[in-house]
């Protein structure tokens, strides 16, 4: 299956050779930062990993401290999220989701929403081994209410695979008796619902609860809840629908209006470039008239905003 990432592992890749012209672009006075951001953006992160190893035998220096020395702001977060493994992006965004002062619903949200049930399965592994904590006590202990029993569910991993046509019509009639068709909400069936079952049934149930509700399923769902459930079950039913889309309207919205959420902009456009951002600048630009592109270059600058463009691969203006 042809990659839906932006980001293709460099085919004359020499870990060395990279190795040593990154010392290069840090060494003496001054930063060569197109160097360090041209060369980083071309290399897969499996590439770079063996760039940081190389680096080590060859100066017994630590690449990303070396980078955190030379580089400064929002463009040094973008590249130490680039030089870090996927897997280990993941632990420490949710670790420090939860362990920070407040809890940062947003990445709890993306990252468990979003995340295949084996994905969860490995952070739940990672996280352990990393903290030597439970991720799920960790959440629990840090969320509460219907938005806590659906991260928990979400960290099961135990969503039943493919379709289950005697369910569909029953799971769609749940969900309408659970909200619109009720003064209240039962916020329970929704979370059960919504938690357990696969994408492709889910996409079957939203087809069936709009011709019982006239309503799609995100739209009941904005009027029947509210906060972080609310949220989270918005995630959950538009990575059932796609994930593309899903990351397509989180970079929008990190864009758009007074300011931009620079967290979120980092953490999307390194966890998806090599995954699917081809599919995500799609959805963008279909969704939005504009490119993905287009609103990174008029949103960000510096540095920062060049390394971003380059992991866009590409205007679809």
């Amino acid at each position: 299956m042809a990659s839906k990432g932006t980001v293709k592992p460099s085919l004359n890749f020499n870990a060395t050779s990279d190795a040593e012209l990154l010392y290069k672009a840090m060494k003496g006075l001054g930063t060569n930062e197109d160097a360090i951001l041209e060369l980083l953006t071309a290399r897969s992160n499996t590439q770079r990993q063996d760039i940081d190893k190389a680096y080590k035998t060859l100066f017994g220096k630590d690449l990303i401290k070396d980078l955190k020395g030379e580089l400064g702001g929002k463009f040094e977060t973008l590249v130490v999220a680039l030089m870090t493994p996927p897997l280990a992006y993941d632990v420490t965004s949710l670790r420090n989701a939860i362990k920070g002062a407040g809890t940062d619903e947003k990445v709890l949200v993306e990252i468990l929403a979003s995340r295949t049930p084996q994905q969860v399965k490995e952070i739940i592994a990672a996280y352990r081994k990393e903290y030597d904590d439970n991720l799920e006590e960790d959440v629990a202990g840090d969320t509460s209410g219907h938005f806590k029993r659906l991260l928990v569910i979400l960290l099961q991993a135990n969503r039943q695979s493919g379709i289950q046509q005697d369910k569909i019509t029953s799971d769609a009639e749940a969900l309408f008796k659970a909200g619109e068709e009720k003064f209240g909400t039962d916020e329970q069936s929704f979370v059960t619902i919504l938690g357990n079952r696969s994408a492709e049934h889910l996409r079957e149930v939203f087809n069936v609860y709009m011709k019982i509700s006239g309503y799609e399923m995100e739209e009941s769902i904005k009027r029947e809840t509210s906060g972080g459930l609310r949220d989270l079950l918005l995630a959950v039913v538009k990575c059932a629908r796609s994930v593309p889309v899903y990351f397509a309207e989180t970079l929008y919205y990190a864009m758009k209006g007074a300011g931009t959420d620079d967290n979120t902009l980092i953490r999307v456009m390194a966890t998806r470039c090599e995954v699917d951002l081809m599919d995500v600048r799609k959805e963008f630009r279909r969704l939005f008239a504009c490119s993905l592109h287009s609103m990174i270059k008029g949103d960000t600058g510096g540095d920062y905003r060049k390394a971003l463009l380059l992991l866009c691969g590409g205007d679809d203006a």
